[in-house]
C-alpha cells in the first residue's frame, strides 16, 4: 500500500484528555485550548458528512469560506455564484454571474456585477491578499497573471508565463496555461503560480515596480527531483501553510510539500546534476488520484497541521503533514471530488465536485472512524490508474463532458494564437472593453443549451 496508516487512537485521546485538564487548571486560555483540540487526530478521525447545500443546476467547481467562517460562496457551472449561511446551511443570496465578475451586494439584496479585466481562456483561481480583501490576483489559461486592486479599480497586467528553455528565450508561442495561484500568508508579497508544466513559480510583487526586460523570470522554482525530466506532469492546485511550506498537486501524480530550502532557484535549467544530488526532497502525500478534473489541494487544522484532497475515486483524502500517514478518507461525491475547504476556525469542512451540491463535514461521531475497509483497493485502483496513465470507469455523462472540453479546448487555442499578436495593447483596451475574468461574452465556455456541463481536463 503507498500511503501509511496512522491509527494512534490512544495517544490521541490521552492528547485530548490533558488538554482539557490544562483548561479547567486555568493553563490553556480558551481559544488556545479549541486552537489545540482542532489539531487533534481524534477529532479529525470523528469527521462525518453533517448535510448537504442544494440549490445549483451544474457541477460545483470552487467553495470558500469568507474570513470569519460565518458564510461559504460556491460557483458553479451553472453560471451562478450562491452565498450561504453555515450554521443554518440556508442559501442567503444567489445572482448570475456571467463567469467570475466583482458583486457588489446592497443591503436590500440587490446584487450588481462588475467586468473587471480581460483574459483569453478560462480563469481557475483568484488568490485574494491576505488581510487586504481589495486586492487579488488572477491567472489563466491564456498564461497571464494580473493584479487587481478594488481601491483604484485598477487592473494591472503582470506577466505572461512562459516556459522555461535552454537560451532562456522567452515568446508568446510557449506560453503557460495557469491553474493555480496561492500568495504566501506570511508575506504577501510572494506569490506562486502553477500550470500546464512541472515547475511552481515563486514571484515578488515588488520586482514588478522596477524597470525590467525579464518580468516572467521567477524568483524561485519547485519541482520534485524525478519530475524534471518528464513532460507529461501540470500542476492543478497549490496551497500555503501558515508557516510558508508550499503545497503543489500534480495531474496523474502525487501531491508535494516544499520547504523554502528545497527551491531550484530562478532559472531550473541552469541547476547542475550535483546540486539536484544535494537537494532535499519534499514530503509526499498519495494513496488519491487527480487525473480527470482541475482539482484544488489544501490544509486542515490552526496550524496547518493536515493535509486534503479530493479524488477521482469520489473520495476525500486527509494526511497527517508530519509523515504523510493517511488519517481519514471519506466518501465525497459518486464521482469526482474536486475541492475540499476547510472552516477558518472551526474542525468544520466543505467539499465539492461533479454532483450539484456541497457537503459539510463536522466532528459529529461518538466514536473513531475507521479507514474504509477496502482502503487497499482503492489506493491500488488510483496507484494502476496513474502508472498506466488510463482513464478511470467513466459514465457516460462524464465521458460527453470530456468530448465538450475538448472541443472547447480546441477553440480556446484557436483563439488565443489569433489574440497574441494584441496582447501588448490589452492596457489600454481594458480602460474601455467590458470583459470579465474568464472567457470574454459568448465564447461558448458553456455549450449552448447546457448550463450545467462540467470542466473535465
Amino acid at each position: 500500500m503507498e500511503s501509511g496508516v496512522n491509527v494512534n487512537s490512544k495517544g490521541s485521546s490521552q492528547h485530548e484528555i490533558l488538554e482539557v485538564f490544562k483548561r479547567e487548571m486555568g493553563f490553556n486560555p480558551p481559544r488556545k485550548f479549541s486552537r489545540r483540540i482542532s489539531a487533534s487526530e481524534a477529532l479529525v478521525k470523528r469527521i462525518g458528512l453533517a448535510g448537504k447545500l442544494d440549490g445549483h443546476e451544474g457541477c460545483v467547481n470552487t467553495i470558500e469560506f469568507n474570513y470569519c467562517g460565518h458564510h461559504l460562496v460556491s460557483g458553479s457551472d451553472d453560471r451562478r455564484v450562491m452565498i450561504w449561511n453555515v450554521a443554518t446551511r440556508s442559501l442567503v443570496l444567489s445572482y448570475a454571474s456571467g463567469h467570475v465578475r466583482l458583486g457588489q451586494v446592497a443591503e436590500n439584496g440587490h446584487v450588481e456585477t462588475k467586468k473587471l479585466g480581460k483574459h483569453h481562456g478560462r480563469v481557475h483561481k483568484l488568490a485574494v491578499e491576505p488581510g487586504s480583501p481589495h486586492i487579488f490576483y488572477s491567472c489563466g489559461e491564456d498564461g497571464l497573471v494580473r493584479h487587481f486592486d478594488l481601491r483604484s479599480n485598477s487592473s494591472t497586467k503582470l506577466f505572461c508565463c512562459s516556459s522555461f528553455t535552454e537560451n532562456n528565450q522567452h515568446s508568446s508561442s510557449n506560453s503557460l496555461r495557469l491553474n493555480t495561484i496561492v500568495i504566501d500568508p506570511r508575506n504577501p508579497n510572494y506569490f506562486s503560480v502553477g500550470g500546464s508544466d512541472k515547475y511552481a513559480r515563486l514571484y515578488d510583487i515588488r520586482r514588478f515596480q522596477l524597470p525590467s526586460s525579464n518580468l516572467d523570470q521567477p524568483v524561485n522554482t519547485f519541482c520534485p527531483k524525478h519530475l524534471i525530466e518528464t513532460q507529461d506532469v501540470h500542476i492543478t492546485g497549490m496551497a500555503y501553510s501558515a508557516t510558508s511550506e508550499l503545497l503543489v498537486s500534480y495531474n496523474d501524480e502525487l501531491i508535494y510539500l516544499f520547504q523554502k530550502n528545497m527551491g531550484l532557484g530562478p532559472d531550473p535549467m541552469a541547476v547542475s546534476h550535483e546540486d539536484l544530488d544535494n537537494l532535499e526532497e519534499p514530503q509526499t502525500y498519495s494513496g488519491h488520484r487527480n487525473s480527470l478534473t482541475v482539482k484544488g489541494v489544501s490544509f486542515f487544522g490552526p496550524n496547518s497541521e493536515y493535509v486534503m484532497s479530493g479524488s477521482d475515486c469520489g473520495h476525500i483524502f486527509i494526511w497527517n503533514k508530519r509523515g504523510g500517514g493517511l488519517v481519514r478518507v471519506m466518501e465525497g461525491d459518486r464521482r469526482i471530488v474536486n475541492q475540499v475547504e476547510s472552516h477558518p476556525d472551526i474542525p468544520v469542512l466543505a467539499s465539492s465536485g461533479l454532483e450539484k451540491n456541497i457537503k459539510l463535514w463536522v466532528p459529529m461521531s461518538d466514536d473513531i472512524l475507521p479507514l474504509p475497509h477496502d482502503l487497499q483497493e482503492i489506493v491500488e485502483s488510483n496507484r494502476r490508474g496513474r502508472e498506466d496513465h488510463s482513464r478511470v470507469t467513466l459514465t457516460p455523462d462524464v465521458i460527453m463532458h470530456v468530448l465538450r472540453l475538448h472541443r472547447r479546448q480546441a477553440l480556446a487555442y484557436i483563439e488565443r494564437r489569433h489574440n497574441r499578436d494584441d496582447l501588448a495593447s490589452d492596457d489600454e483596451e481594458d480602460e474601455n472593453d467590458a470583459y470579465i475574468l474568464g472567457l470574454p461574452d459568448g465564447d461558448g465556455s458553456i455549450e449552448d443549451g447546457n448550463s450545467s456541463e462540467c470542466n473535465i481536463v
